[in-house]
């Protein structure tokens, strides 16, 4: 188990992370940029989901993780072929 002051310190640089993504995204001057910021974000959405889990003991929020860390890769690869101008 994390201890409750680690907890809250990684918590908080996860959330100045993701605030900066967002600033990625919301400036990126190109379509590619706000891609990779939104990417970072599901990172670290999945990051947070992995240490939650392992902060409660609780397997159900690494697997959920897990799940949604291939949707993201899935939905990434969706993303960057319609960028480049392919065919699904």
């Amino acid at each position: 188990m994390i201890e409750s002051t680690t907890f809250l310190v990684v918590l908080s640089a996860l959330f100045l992370s993701v605030a900066m993504a967002i600033i990625r995204v919301i400036k990126g001057p190109t379509a590619p940029d706000r891609i990779v910021g939104l990417d970072t974000i599901n990172t670290i959405v999945i990051v947070g989901m992995v240490i939650f889990g392992y902060s409660t003991n609780s397997v159900i929020y690494i697997d959920v993780a897990i799940v949604y860390a291939l949707l993201s890769f899935i939905s990434t690869l969706f993303i960057a072929k319609y960028l480049e101008g392919g065919e699904f």
